[in-house]
């Protein structure tokens, strides 16, 4: 009877299957961006997105797994948190719910939000709302006004104090600069954000 060589037996891992799961979904996720570009711009946008942040959440948690650091979000956690804080941008957003999102404890939450995201919960969603801002000051005609409430920000005044800290300008200033010469959406950088007295996260 011939002998069966180890070679010869291919026996998934965990980190085999994870991995064929995790290439599975953002399989799925840039075919169906591709079939969605011609007919639904947001839906491809969302589809792109959501890939964006598996891929991204994954390297994090694989970088993290490398350097030995411990205390962090895993891989899923961090997902689930990007996910629930992009949804949710036009709302109060909460430790606790950020917590509940990752099935941490409020109490660890914000250490492990730190070390999995590199800054604190709330300087990531004011980043986050700005980003957002830029984004809808470009591809659409809405006021300011009306751009800060939807990515939740107080006012417009709440806005301009956080553009301002992030950017060195006046949101009004730069749209109407992007908008004279053209300039692609410019990433907007973390940067140390002073906490209003209306906090948007609450610890």
């Amino acid at each position: 009877m011939q002998r069966l060589r180890a070679e010869d037996v291919h026996v998934s891992s965990p980190t085999d299957l994870e991995f064929g799961s995790l290439a599975n979904s953002l399989a799925l996720l840039l075919e169906a961006a591709k079939t969605e570009l011609e007919h639904d711009h947001e839906a491809a946008r969302t589809s792109l997105a959501t890939a964006s942040s598996i891929l991204q959440s994954e390297v994090e948690r694989r970088s993290h797994a490398k350097g030995g650091r411990t205390g962090g979000l895993a891989g899923w956690q961090i997902a689930r948190v990007r996910s629930f804080i992009d949804k949710n941008l036009h709302r109060a957003i909460h430790a606790s719910d950020l917590s509940a999102v990752a099935r941490r404890s409020t109490a660890h939450f914000s250490r492990s939000f730190k070390q999995a995201f590199g800054e604190p919960p709330h300087a990531y969603v004011v980043r986050r709302r700005l980003e957002e801002a830029c984004h809808l000051m470009l591809t659409s005609s809405a006021s300011l006004s009306e751009i800060a409430l939807s990515v939740g920000f107080s006012d417009q005044s709440h806005l301009c104090k956080h553009f301002r800290q992030a950017l060195g300008q006046s949101p009004s200033n730069w749209r109407r600069e992007r908008e004279t010469l053209g300039t692609p959406l410019a990433p907007v950088r973390a940067a140390p954000i002073a906490r209003p007295r209306s906090e948007c996260i609450r610890f």
